[in-house]
């Protein structure tokens, strides 16, 4: 054995390490030793949609992985589905799901690049959008990409499967979504491709069409989905995620609402080597041992410092045991002046999105409609309740508060 297989092989298992499927392993080894005796990097591809502003630490799982092959040595692409996102990914979905218009999809796009950044070093990435070879396809390139597949094969897909026997619509539209998906590793000529096991369907095509296309077919390496703080699969949609541009009160909290059971799998995924000081506690669980709160507060503290930093972590633990464990309400906060309306008051589902409270007045209406909103310590029941001018304490859910001063409108 040559030095060049050698370290091949010392790569492969780096690259398979926290992996659930490793489909072509044995041709990317002959690939990734051409590739060493050249000095060429292969290329790495991970896609994902900007279906919502923020990523979420279940993103990481899989980002981590390119974080991992862009050290040693190789060309990570993070592709920005914004094409995709338009048509909506149906893996896992049992309906249609609304397909996002373009204003939406490239606001959610704008943030996602720095995102990134906090993972990858993107000077030495391509970030790429689909949009770039899509918007450009023409009619006669679309039907040659579908002329490459079956719908009998596109009904092998479980997702697909299940809503066709049940007799669940399934939009046509929906069945462009994975050809579009396996054309972007064509137009990236990707060596490998990454995902979570939710998305294994697609990336095989990606396989099969590149063979259609006269390039060799990329190897799929597949990761286990870090579930959502409800157990659920982990979705900006469901409002289970963890976003990594959260308030760091906010992330910690939501760390800290994970079950003992899951918090483990929660080290398992996220950990990736770092977090030495948390690995003998993580072994003592599997020894029938261990302090489950304190493992969680220590790895609550971990996850705020890996993308907030160091201070904001500190502050969040300190802002838990203050506002859930003591039940008290922070004594650091300002008041916020906001000037009152036309009718001399102030509607509080518009008072809520203007302080930050909430990301959406939708999203107020809904904490309202779940007595999640309270102010001066009662809870609120009427979305259409207005404040006079004033001072009041505003706390949505266990970890959100603010001091506002409703002045009259000059």
């Amino acid at each position: 054995m040559n030095q060049f297989e050698r370290e091949a092989d010392r790569q492969l298992d780096i690259i398979a390490e926290g992996s659930v499927d490793f489909i072509g392993r044995d041709e990317l080894r002959s690939r990734l030793i051409d590739a060493l005796a050249a000095d060429r990097p292969l290329r790495f591809k991970l896609g994902m949609d900007p279906s919502s502003p923020d990523l979420h630490i279940g993103h990481t799982v899989v980002l981590n992985k390119l974080e991992r092959v862009q050290r040693l040595g190789h060309t990570p692409i993070f592709l920005i589905g914004d094409f995709t996102a338009r048509i909506g990914d149906p893996s896992g979905k049992n309906k249609t799901r609304p397909a996002l218009d373009a204003d939406a999809v490239a606001r959610n796009a704008r943030t996602y690049t720095d995102q990134v950044g906090r993972i990858l070093d993107v000077r030495r990435a391509e970030v790429r959008f689909n949009s770039e070879w899509m918007m450009p396809f023409s009619s006669a390139d679309l039907i040659r990409l579908c002329s490459h597949y079956t719908v009998a094969r596109l009904l092998e897909r479980e997702d697909f499967a299940n809503r066709f026997r049940e007799g669940v619509p399934i939009a046509v539209h929906e069945f462009m979504y994975p050809f579009v998906q396996a054309y972007d590793s064509v137009a990236l000529e990707a060596d490998v491709e990454l995902g979570g096991t939710d998305q294994t369907f697609n990336l095989l095509m990606g396989r099969e069409i590149q063979r259609d296309y006269g390039q060799p077919p990329q190897a799929v390496i597949t990761h286990p989905l870090l579930v959502g703080t409800d157990g659920a699969k982990m979705s900006k949609t469901l409002g289970n995620g963890i976003g990594i541009c959260e308030a760091p009160e906010e992330m910690f909290g939501k760390m800290m609402s994970i079950s003992d059971a899951l918090m483990l799998d929660y080290y398992d995924l996220l950990a990736d080597g770092r977090w030495p000081e948390l690995a003998h506690a993580r072994a003592e669980f599997d020894r029938g041992a261990g302090d489950p709160m304190a493992f969680k507060l220590d790895l609550a503290r971990a996850v705020v410092h890996r993308f907030l930093g160091a201070e904001a972590a500190e502050a969040a633990a300190g802002h838990f045991r203050t506002v859930i464990q003591r039940k008290e309400v922070p004594s650091d906060l300002d008041e916020v002046s906001v000037s009152s309306g036309e009718t001399g008051d102030i509607g509080l589902l518009e008072l809520l999105d203007a302080l930050g409270l909430v990301p959406s007045r939708s999203e107020a209406r809904r904490l309202v409609a779940q007595k999640a909103v309270r102010i001066d310590e009662d809870v609120v029941d009427d979305p259409k309740t207005r404040l006079n001018p004033g001072s009041y304490l505003l706390r949505v859910g266990k970890r959100r508060f603010a001091r506002v001063r409703v002045a009259p409108r000059a």
